[in-house]
């Protein structure tokens, strides 16, 4: 690959239209990329979702939402949509694009994008032969990526045109009007601490990485009662969710539905652990530096918290790395088989570890 091409590019498109967690994770190698050279630009192109959560990214200058019909959708989407996008990035001119993907997806429905809206360079892994799709072509790994981790893959994808960096890790921007709306919206339920709260998120998009409500409320209801705010979080539609894991657990403030997303990032800012499925939220913690306790689902061996200090629970079992979102056994094992108990230990453990001063505190990954 030639870099020195690369170097000339100063308006760059970054693609990663699938989901927030995957928009944070491919957030340090866009850092990398803006690094590179002085005075870049950089647009990313993201879903919904992912839009949402790259506003708190400093490295991004500009987002374009877009629902890819290659992704997983609610809905369908209206071909008219996939050619405003194409002409509106025509007119943008724009001197490269890097497409980021996961292993399982083809980069080559949004190269075919590039190449219609003329960018003239374009950067992706690729496991097919992308022809003139592709003008910077990174192959493969071997079988579920050589195990690489998702941040990892983005980082060597762009080394390949001489963009790297030295500190790795994801980082978010959090607004200081979010942490001002944060506190004032804990003092309406009675909370005045600054911080060091137990966080439990039970939610997740995909069944097969929810951690049964029974067992998040068990490990609650053990928590030394000695006054740390506990919270309970989720989207609109988790409000009940929310509600049953307080309910059985017989403590807990429900926050599920209520915050924007930049309050959220708030409030996992300042909490002494997030204890929740591996989800969006966990990826959140790692950028803003607060220790998590993962339940982590084996769909995919990918997605660990990245470079922070972490409990990483789960049940081994033969079906691993499925890349299912229902469990196809319909047992749910690798996440029913971990005890409350070892949930408890670990965040009570991560609790009682040495202050981290925000995302640049050292981090460590047990």
């Amino acid at each position: 690959m030639n870099d020195s091409s690369w170097a000339a590019a100063r308006k760059l498109l970054c693609i990663r239209v699938d989901n927030m967690g995957d928009v944070l994770m491919t957030s340090p190698a866009v850092r990398a990329l803006r690094a590179a050279v002085p005075g870049r630009r950089i647009t990313l192109l993201a879903s919904p979702s992912g839009a949402a959560i790259a506003g708190l990214l400093p490295e991004v200058d500009e987002i374009l939402a877009y629902e890819a019909p290659w992704v997983k959708l609610e809905r369908a989407t209206p071909v008219d949509a996939d050619l405003s996008l194409i002409e509106r990035l025509r007119t943008q001119g724009f001197d490269a694009a890097v497409i980021f993907t996961t292993y399982s997806q083809s980069a080559l429905p949004a190269a075919m994008m590039c190449r219609l809206a003329g960018i003239p360079r374009v950067l992706a892994h690729a496991r097919e032969n992308p022809y003139q799709l592709l003008t910077d072509w990174a192959c493969e790994g071997g079988d579920l990526d050589d195990g690489r981790h998702e941040v990892q893959r983005q980082l060597d994808l762009v080394a390949c045109v001489g963009a790297r960096i030295a500190d790795e890790r994801m980082r978010l921007s959090v607004p200081p009007a979010a942490r001002a709306a944060l506190t004032l919206r804990l003092a309406r339920h009675g909370v005045t601490s600054g911080g060091g709260w137990v966080l439990v998120h039970p939610g997740a998009t995909a069944p097969s990485r929810r951690y049964p409500a029974q067992a998040f409320a068990a490990a609650m209801a053990g928590l030394p009662d000695d006054g740390t705010p506990l919270f309970v979080t989720g989207s609109a539609g988790e409000r009940a969710l929310a509600d049953e894991v307080c309910r059985l657990a017989g403590r807990g403030i429900n926050l599920a539905g209520e915050l924007p997303l930049a309050e959220f990032a708030a409030l996992v800012e300042a909490a002494g652990v997030l204890v929740s499925n591996n989800s969006g939220p966990v990826h959140v913690a790692a950028a803003t530096g607060t220790p998590v306790v993962d339940l982590y689902a084996l769909t995919n061996p990918q997605h660990t918290p990245w470079r922070v200090a972490s409990r990483v629970l789960y049940h081994d079992v033969p079906c691993r790395f499925c890349h299912r979102s229902i469990c196809p056994e319909g047992h749910n094992a690798c996440l029913r088989g971990v005890p409350p108990a070892a949930v408890l230990e670990a965040a009570i453990a991560l609790l009682a570890e040495p202050a981290r001063a925000g995302p640049d505190a050292a981090s460590r990954a047990a």
